[in-house]
């Protein structure tokens, strides 16, 4: 039986009725064919790219506060093409599910627009640039950005066989974190356990995320068999997300206090905790505007993290 697609609640749609996965943006300036790889890459909506680079700094900061300032003229390059490469290959991966999902069924792959053969030729050229960024990093930190690539190619098959494909995702999506911690120190002099300790805190901080962006699909994912923590927490998934984002503090706390034994330097915590604190509360499970509203913001999150960060070293440094 085919399952149709149909409109989210409360869907935030322009006038014309678009989801926000089709409102127009400025790709829609290109040349016809190029827009739609543009979409395809999801350049137009940079959410993601962030939410990958920021981990990127903050494990060079964790490592070498002071020796960092080049790392990221690879980061962002190396965010921008890995992001738009796993944009990609999920969505070929998700072209038949995509289908059945209102906000996500004009993506080009799934509406057809564009085909699977140059979908892959398009994620080929896409790792090559990621390939160009790895060989420039040091060689501990090629190994450990390796290691992430099974967490990438299973990622898309998480939403069918377990109820938390957010979790997964925040393995894969903040890999970059202790990618960033061996680029900036690569002969490991660093406290490996103040790593481990934000790799953890970035993982619920992502699973507190992806659970609120997965509010906005939970009807259509229902009908398609799409599993997702939003499904599975249900009634208490804006309770879920508190707690996630709570764990996200404690435990970047635990990170920066390993490091610094200084009590100043938890203070720096306090804008990006206050954010957390902000979209727990105002988020509406049953509100797909607001939920990509709060979504997008954890771009800021993400700055205020390795802002806190930066605070850090330069408290414990003082």
């Amino acid at each position: 039986m085919t399952v149709k697609a149909h409109p989210p609640r409360n869907s935030r749609a322009d006038s014309a009725g678009m989801t926000p996965d089709a409102v127009p943006s400025w790709v829609d300036r290109l040349p016809p064919r190029a827009a739609l790889y543009a979409r395809l890459a999801r350049f137009d909506r940079p959410a993601g790219i962030w939410l990958l680079f920021w981990p990127c700094l903050a494990g060079a900061f964790l490592a070498a506060p002071a020796g960092w300032w080049l790392l990221w003229l690879l980061f962002l390059p190396g965010a921008i093409a890995m992001r738009a490469a796993g944009c990609v290959y999920n969505d070929i991966v998700d072209r038949d599910l995509d289908a059945k999902v209102a906000r996500t069924a004009g993506r080009p792959v799934a509406s057809g627009a564009i085909g699977v053969r140059p979908a892959w030729a398009f994620l080929l050229a896409l790792s090559l640039v990621g390939l160009g960024v790895l060989l420039a990093l040091p060689r501990l930190a090629q190994i450990v950005a390796i290691a992430s690539i099974l967490l990438v190619a299973a990622y898309p098959f998480m939403k069918r066989i377990t109820w938390w494909p957010q979790a997964w995702l925040g393995l894969t999506f903040n890999w970059g974190l202790p990618v960033g911690w061996a680029a900036a120190d690569p002969m490991l002099r660093a406290d490996v356990g103040v790593m481990l300790l934000a790799y953890a805190a970035t993982f619920f901080w992502t699973l507190g995320y992806d659970s609120i962006y997965a509010a906005q699909d939970m009807e259509d994912d229902a009908l398609a068999g799409v599993k997702s923590s939003a499904r599975r927490l249900g009634p208490r998934l804006k309770q879920g997300v508190g707690f996630f984002y709570a764990a996200t503090i404690l435990l970047l706390a635990a990170a920066i206090w390993l490091w610094t034994k200084s009590p100043l330097a938890l203070a720096g915590l306090a804008p990006f905790a206050a954010h957390l604190g902000w979209q727990a509360l105002r988020f509406q499970p049953d509100n797909t505007g607001i939920a990509l509203r709060l979504f997008r913001s954890n771009q800021l999150a993400g700055a205020l993290m390795v802002l806190a960060i930066l605070l850090a070293a330069l408290a414990s440094a003082s």
